[in-house]
């Protein structure tokens, strides 16, 4: 065949390869994906989302486990409750080891008897206060998890805002290393003293360490979060997000009236449940329990045998527990108290906090509208008025400054709205990121 005619060879699709060859290459191509995609999920790995904190501590928070064994041992309790009272079995012997007729064993009677008691509803009403019980660890769980949450969500924040303090100071150690090649070009056209260098490079120096620092920090975060969910050493070498996205946040008449789902509030509604439960049993209670007994009895001297039943009823003169119902009654009515008492703090606290997460968006929003935009209008100029001779180094340094200020105002700005959201979520009893089921 003639060259000019031959068709154009691709290395990877030839087919006049020998199939040795092609299934080498093959399997590169497979080997190459698979490290591609190794790589992606270990990047994956390495970043973590709030989503993912919340749902790692809601499963294994140690203190969350560690109060699952509280709940177990409810359960024992309620278990017990229901237990029946054993019967007794009781055996006498009579009319032995006397004098005449009851000399040695011939006179004797014996009698062997069971024993119960008979209950009634005093039973029923010791599974109900177990039951309710375990309704009020529950909701004491709830607010576990709740507050476990909200704990993981202030760190998580804490670490985003180390990371942008770090972005903020890697954006200062740019403008430092900008003043320095700028120096430097002035001071070799001797337009500069060699003091304004040194000047420059000594910014530079300490905006080296001032980003050190939050390096250190941002490590402590990190484990401080990894220890959330009982890990030692942080999985993960980043957490995403972006403090400057301002929150939006519902009208405070809104968030008024989700109040009442807040835990605290619900521990209260199961406490009083519980305490009802408890007065209940004290006042069944109050009154002694009959006792029961049937048996059969042997007449040693005749040979015979009779049956035998009795009854122990109680003289109930008085209530013998009235000073328990006394105490479960004023339990009772002190869980109401305080859960008004706790009604009043919680909005008195959310309006508190919305306020002040109200004055946190709105300077955040000045300073990201008006401030800084004015104060990069005034770097950029002064930075051609320096080139050309009509500005000092200090005006220059002091414009960066400034705006370098204002950014991390910003920024401490956005992350304390971003944390006063936190507490407006917990106090309304939000479900911070939709938290999961508790395993």
């Amino acid at each position: 065949m003639n060259a000019a005619t031959k068709s154009p060879t691709n290395h990877l699709t030839n087919t006049n390869e020998h199939p040795p060859t092609r299934r080498k290459r093959g399997s590169l191509l497979r080997l190459f994906w698979t490290a591609l995609l190794l790589s992606n999920t270990a990047l994956a790995a390495e970043s973590l989302t709030l989503e993912d904190a919340i749902t790692q501590t809601i499963t294994r928070n140690p203190d969350l486990q560690a109060f699952g064994y509280a709940m177990r041992a409810q359960d024992g309790r309620i278990l017990q409750a229901g237990l029946a009272p054993k019967p007794e079995l009781n055996v006498e012997v009579e009319d032995v080891l006397g004098t005449g007729v009851a000399r040695g064993l011939s006179g004797s009677q014996t009698t062997v008897s069971i024993v119960w008691v008979l209950e009634s509803d005093l039973r029923q009403r010791r599974i109900d206060a177990a039951r309710m019980g375990s309704v009020a660890l529950a909701t004491d769980a709830q607010i576990m998890r709740l507050d476990a949450a909200a704990q993981t969500a202030r760190l998580y924040t804490h670490a985003l805002a180390d990371q942008l303090r770090r972005d903020l100071a890697d954006s200062a150690l740019q403008l430092a290393a900008e003043n320095i090649a700028a120096v430097r070009q002035r001071v070799e056209a001797g337009l500069a003293m060699t003091s304004e260098l040194a000047q420059a490079e000594a910014a530079l120096a300490k905006r080296q360490l001032y980003r050190e620092d939050f390096e250190h920090e941002l490590i402590a975060d990190y484990h401080r979060l990894a220890a959330q969910w009982g890990d030692l050493t942080p999985q993960f070498e980043r957490v995403v997000g972006d403090p400057l996205n301002l929150p939006v946040v519902e009208p405070y008449e809104t968030l008024v009236t989700r109040i009442e789902q807040n835990p605290d509030l619900n521990h209260f509604l199961s406490e009083a449940r519980l305490q009802e439960s408890l007065l209940q049993l004290e006042q069944a209670q109050a009154n002694s329990l009959w006792r029961f007994n049937a048996g059969l009895r042997r007449l040693q001297s005749t040979s015979d045998t009779g049956f035998v039943a009795g009854v122990t009823i109680p003289l109930n003169r008085g209530n013998q527990n009235q000073g328990r119902i006394a105490e479960a009654r004023a339990h009772l009515e002190q869980t109401g108290a305080l859960a008004e008492a706790t009604r009043i703090r919680i909005q008195t606290s959310l309006l508190v906090i919305y306020l002040e997460l109200q004055h946190n968006l709105h300077r955040a929003e000045t300073l990201r509208d008006e401030v800084i935009p004015r104060f990069e209008a005034a770097l950029a100029e002064i930075r051609r008025a320096y080139d050309l001779g009509s500005a000092s180094y200090l005006e220059r340094l002091q414009v960066q400054e400034e705006l370098f200020d204002a950014r991390s105002e910003l920024a401490e700005t956005s992350v304390q709205a971003h944390l006063k959201l936190i507490e407006v979520e917990r106090l309304t009893g939000a479900r911070l990121t939709q938290l999961p089921p508790s395993p």
